[in-house]
């Protein structure tokens, strides 16, 4: 149809297919078409936006507790594979430091202990450090080198317990408390549990209620006394990504030989970092799904008009219309109604995900309620970190079922006989 394509001007099937995603006005039933058309690209649009807000939501979930564990935790710990105590820790975090993303290195000891105060007794895990140099590789600790840490002196048998830990035993600072060791001592009556009684110097807090309620600070020379390693048993790195910290161990795993194990946080804390990922990706998945309802309803909608625009497409094809042309009309309505819908949806959903600081209090204060009560929960407050590896795919996998909705109803209206649609007009 030569004499529609006018110079400088879109194809007429796209602006036929533009003319009918806005039709609507003229009758009744165009009217109710259009409706339905309308309801379907708000459909769209809201699958969209609780998408993005859903998992800009998680993603702000898991860097608060990933940021609150890693500021007590370091990025990846090096052992030596038999076990023992480090002949010298030095040697191994400089070569360690090699790797262009190591950016700190300290000492540590760690080992369980129970710790009783009365007839209350605990079970933790006993860290000793270097303040000075564990400062360099934990946010807690640089936080309280100057603080509660400053007071872990050698042979003072001080200990600096969690806020949790020390609230369930009743002890603040100055208090007394015993620790006792797994290994103990070999007797002519058996094998008795070694003891020993150490002041708590202080407390700390990290957001985290597994560390708050179950971890304990020493000094390194005083917890390898105790448990009679000789030394410091390991070394923390600290990285520049933390992201990278599985590629990085596998690369520090080949440079530094089988007779150093390497652990890295994903892996020390494998049962959350794996639940996390398989939650996210599962909630991605459920609300695809709503997407998908909402994008085939494109269906429904165009299988309507078809059969209301029968004459039209009838009088298209005698003039010289091919069913590819009436079939890229139809396609376009649908397609417009997807990106309209997508867009419309992206917009909603990046602007309450960015604003969900605002509008989480808001709600709170208009029911009279707290969705998230920090008696409760460690985070008080609905965090929210939209990413674009998560938006981007959205919106294409959105346009994308919209198109794919969009082929059946527009390959049977290139299939409409001229003949058959106009005999009764």
């Amino acid at each position: 149809m030569p004499a529609m394509n006018w110079p400088y001007e879109l194809p007429y099937e796209v602006r036929l297919g533009w003319r009918y995603t806005r039709a609507g006005r003229a009758g009744r039933r165009n009217g109710f078409i259009s409706f339905i058309s309308g309801v379907s690209m708000l459909g769209i649009a809201l699958g969209v936006a609780a998408l993005i807000i859903v998992l800009s939501v998680m993603n702000g979930f898991q860097k608060e507790v990933r940021d609150r564990m890693l500021s007590v935790i370091a990025h990846i710990e090096l052992f030596e594979s038999g076990g023992q105590a480090l002949p010298d820790w030095r040697v191994l975090a400089a070569q360690a430091r090699e790797h262009p993303q190591v950016r700190a290195a300290a000492p540590f000891v760690a080992a369980q202990a129970l710790i009783a105060r009365g007839e209350d007794m605990r079970g933790v895990m006993l860290r000793g450090i270097e303040p000075a140099e564990e400062a360099r590789v934990t946010p807690l600790a640089a936080q309280l080198e100057n603080g509660v840490l400053a007071r872990l002196t050698p042979g003072s048998w001080g200990v600096v317990l969690g806020s949790q830990l020390a609230r369930s035993l009743g002890v603040e600072a100055g208090d007394t408390i015993t620790l006792v060791t797994p290994s103990g001592q070999t007797t002519p009556a058996g094998v008795v549990p070694r003891l020993k009684q150490v002041t708590v110097v202080g407390t700390f807090s990290a957001g985290h209620y597994e560390y708050d309620s179950g971890l304990a600070l020493m000094h390194l020379e005083d917890a390898a006394r105790l448990f009679r390693t000789g030394g410091p048993v390991g070394v923390q790195l600290r990285l520049a990504d933390q992201q990278a910290a599985r590629e990085v161990g596998h690369q520090l795993a080949e440079r530094l030989g089988p007779g150093v194990l390497v652990r890295d946080w994903t892996r020390t804390n494998a049962a959350w970092y794996d639940a996390v990922q398989i939650e996210k990706r599962m909630m991605g998945i459920i609300l695809t799904l709503i997407v998908a309802v909402a994008a085939f309803n494109l269906v429904s909608t165009l299988v309507m008009t078809v059969t209301d625009k029968q004459a039209d497409i009838a009088i298209l094809r005698t003039i010289g219309a091919s069913p590819r042309s009436v079939m890229a009309v139809f396609m376009v309505q649908g397609a417009a109604s997807g990106v309209i819908g997508t867009l419309g949806g992206l917009a909603l959903g990046l602007g309450v995900a960015l604003n969900i600081d605002v509008i989480v209090p808001a709600l709170e204060r208009l029911l009279n309620t707290s969705f998230l009560p920090s008696s409760i929960y460690v985070i008080s407050h609905m965090p929210s970190d939209p990413q674009a590896d998560d938006i981007v795919p959205i919106g294409l996998i959105s346009l994308l079922l919209a198109f794919l909705a969009t082929l059946y109803p527009s390959w049977r209206a290139s299939r409409v006989n001229p003949a058959e649609a106009l005999r009764y007009e």
